[in-house]
């Protein structure tokens, strides 16, 4: 049995991704539709190599007998539409931040917490933020060994996260600085080609940006309500893929061979950590690529019961459209789609 699908802010650079994933990963669809605002309606978009969909327009789009509906428009029309797609029957699988921390709306990574989509009482289920997504599939398999109370973690995440417009900003000023034309920040607060910002998304209160709220709720949500986290989150000027520098305390002592032993044999996880030059993985090397790469592993003698390690992984996609696609295919999995088609 095939499925219609529905991708939402099919135009923008994660709702192409989706498109791609979708195809390359060969998901049953019987019926596709490509949806945007209104000034995108009639653009067209590429699904797989052969087939070409014309964008529609979503604020008329009607989703009943749709079967599910993956969105990456932004968070204020998610706030608007996911619930209309949702009371249709439509099961929504949303990669904005909008839905994340309400508690009837669960927030799902599939090789960390596969179950949780059976909580989606309000037919909503959130993606979590791409710094996150990474992370948590590594820490998935320690937190399983050891019991991890606590991780520091600063971020060095690439443009892509802001969108075309933070990838064309970084290339117009790389390509301006060979001939002597200013650098003007737009998307972002400085100026990113050649530089790094210690600022994505706005601040809060305490000092802290949403974004590294972000990876300390989240965290939580998805593995664990006790573990603490402090993060310092970086754009850096890199096209894409994101990577951490990752430091855990643990509640038991670490045994580096268990731990290497775990994230060899975990779901999403690669570890390609060699002691020698170029044992590790770096964001070029991650892009178009599903997994996230661990490397750099090492106790870190400074904390009781600590480990240190380096993750990477392609922001576009298992930061978000893989990892929602991969939603959908639990959900499949677990008989949860395609119910009010079947009578």
């Amino acid at each position: 049995m095939g499925y219609r699908v529905a991708v939402v802010g099919a135009t923008g650079a994660v709702g192409r991704e989706i498109l791609k994933t979708l195809a390359e990963r060969q998901f049953p669809v019987d019926d596709i539709v490509a949806l945007a605002s209104a000034r995108s309606a009639g653009q067209e978009v590429s699904f797989g190599e052969k087939r070409v969909l014309k964008v529609r327009n979503l604020e008329h789009f009607d989703f009943t007998g749709w079967d599910v509906a993956l969105f990456s428009p932004g968070g204020s029309v998610s706030a608007k539409h996911a619930p209309r797609a949702a009371k249709a029957g439509c099961i929504v699988i949303d990669n904005t931040s909008h839905f994340r921390m309400e508690p009837d709306v669960p927030l799902v990574v599939p090789e960390v917490n596969p179950n949780d989509v059976k909580k989606a009482k309000r037919g909503i289920i959130a993606n979590p933020n791409c710094s996150t997504i990474q992370m948590v599939v590594a820490l998935k398999p320690l937190h399983d060994l050891f019991t991890i109370r606590r991780v520091v973690v600063a971020t060095y995440q690439a443009v892509a996260g802001a969108g075309k417009s933070g990838m064309d900003e970084l290339f117009t000023q790389t390509r301006g600085s060979f001939v002597g034309d200013p650098a003007e920040a737009q998307q972002f607060t400085k100026q990113i080609a050649f530089n790094c910002i210690p600022h994505i998304d706005r601040f809060m209160d305490d000092g802290a940006t949403k974004e590294e709220w972000k990876m300390a709720v989240e965290t939580r949500k998805i593995l664990d309500p006790d573990i603490s986290v402090f993060a310092t989150c970086v754009r850096v000027p890199v096209f894409i893929g994101h990577a951490e520098a990752v430091s855990v305390e643990f509640e038991e002592p670490v045994d580096l061979e268990r731990a290497r032993a775990a994230l060899r044999d975990a779901p999403g996880v690669v570890l390609h950590d060699r002691r020698e030059d170029g044992g590790y993985v770096t964001p070029v090397e991650a892009v178009g690529e599903d997994a996230t790469y661990v490397s750099r592993l090492r106790i870190d003698p400074t904390v009781p019961n600590g480990l240190g390690f380096w993750c990477v992984s392609d922001n576009l996609r298992k930061g978000a459209a893989l990892n929602a696609v991969q939603i959908a295919e639990t959900m499949i999995a677990l008989d949860l789609l395609g119910h009010h088609r079947q009578g």
